[in-house]
C-alpha cells in the first residue's frame, strides 16, 4: 500500500478564510472592548432611546401636544401619565415632543461651537504671532463674563426666540474650544512628524489641516460631550426665564416655567424635569466613560 506524501505548504482555502475572519473579529473586539465601560454602555442606551423618542414621538405620543385634551390642571392619572396644564394638554405629549426641540438644538450649538472655537484656537495656536494675540484676547474678552449673564444679553439684544438663544449660546461656547485646541496645537506642532513635514517644503495651511489638527481632536470630542448637558440646561435656563422658546412651543425649559405659575400642580414641571435629568445624566456618563477610554493618562496600566 503505498501513502501519498503530504505537501506541508498546501493549505486548505476554507481553513485560511476561518482563521482571517477569526483575527478580524479578535481585533474589532479588542478595539470595542475599552468602549465597553458601564458609563459608556449605560449613557449611550438612554441617549439613543430619546434619539428613538424624537424620531418616533408623532406616533407614541398618546394627544396632541398644542391642543386640550382632558380637564384643567388634572393630576397624573391612566388617562394622562403626567396629567395636563393649565390649558388641558397632555403633559407626557408634551414632554415628548419637547425633546424634538431641547436635544436637536443643543446639538447643533455644541457642533457649531465646537467647529468656530476648534478653527480659531487651531490658526491662533499654529501661526502665533499677532493672529494668537488678537484671537485670544477676543476669546478672553468673551470667556471674561458669566456664561448665563452674556447669553441672556445676546438673546434680549436679539429678541426672545429659540433661534435666537441658539446664537447667543454658540458665542458664549466658542472660546472654549478655541482655548482647548490652542493649547493642542501648541504641543503638537513641535513634534518631529510636523517639523518634517514643514522641512520638505509642505504648506503651512496644509501642515496644520492634515498633520495637526486631526492630531488634537480627542480631547474636543469629550469636551463636547460632556458639555452637551450643560447646554440643555443652558437653552432650558434661557426658556424658563422667557428669552428662548415662546409658547405654546413644548420646550422643557418653557414647560418648566408653566409649572412654576402653577407650583402646587407638581406635575407640570415634575414631567420635564424628569425627561432633562435623565438626558444630562446619560451624557455625563457618556462623557466621562469616553474621557477614561480615550485620555492615556486615565487608563490602567
Amino acid at each position: 500500500m503505498t501513502i501519498a506524501p503530504t505537501n506541508p505548504s498546501a493549505v486548505d482555502p476554507d481553513s485560511a478564510i476561518r482563521a482571517t475572519q477569526l483575527v478580524t473579529a479578535n481585533g474589532w473586539r479588542q478595539r470595542l472592548r475599552p468602549f465597553l465601560r458601564p458609563q459608556i454602555v449605560i449613557g449611550a442606551a438612554v441617549v439613543v432611546i430619546w434619539l428613538l423618542i424624537i424620531a418616533s414621538a408623532s406616533f407614541i405620543a398618546p394627544h396632541d401636544p398644542f391642543a386640550a385634551s382632558g380637564p384643567r390642571l388634572e393630576a397624573p392619572s391612566a388617562a394622562h401619565i403626567f396629567g395636563t396644564d393649565a390649558l388641558g394638554r397632555d403633559v407626557f405629549s408634551r414632554v415628548l415632543y419637547g425633546a424634538r426641540q431641547s436635544l436637536p438644538v443643543a446639538l447643533a450649538t455644541i457642533t457649531i461651537a465646537a467647529v468656530v472655537g476648534g478653527l480659531v484656537g487651531a490658526v491662533a495656536g499654529f501661526f502665533g504671532g499677532f493672529v494668537d494675540t488678537v484671537l485670544m484676547r477676543l476669546a478672553d474678552i468673551t470667556m471674561a463674563f458669566p456664561s448665563i449673564l452674556l447669553a441672556m444679553a445676546v438673546t434680549a439684544a436679539l429678541g426672545p426666540g429659540l433661534t435666537h438663544a441658539f446664537i447667543a449660546i454658540v458665542v458664549v461656547w466658542w472660546p472654549i474650544y478655541a482655548r482647548l485646541i490652542r493649547g493642542q496645537i501648541l504641543t503638537i506642532k513641535e513634534q518631529d512628524h510636523v517639523m518634517a513635514a514643514t522641512a520638505i517644503g509642505v504648506g503651512r495651511w496644509r501642515t496644520l489641516f492634515k498633520h495637526v489638527l486631526p492630531h488634537s481632536l480627542t480631547p474636543v470630542v469629550v469636551s463636547a460631550t460632556m458639555d452637551l448637558g450643560t447646554i440643555i440646561i443652558l437653552i432650558a435656563s434661557l426658556s424658563f426665564l422667557g428669552l428662548g422658546a415662546l409658547p405654546p412651543s413644548p420646550e422643557w425649559g418653557a414647560m418648566i416655567t408653566e409649572g412654576a405659575a402653577n407650583f402646587y400642580q407638581w406635575w407640570i414641571a415634575a414631567g420635564p424635569g424628569i425627561a432633562m435629568v435623565s438626558v444630562v445624566l446619560a451624557i455625563n456618563f457618556l462623557g466621562d466613560g469616553l474621557r477614561e477610554t480615550l485620555d492615556l493618562k486615565l487608563r490602567p496600566r
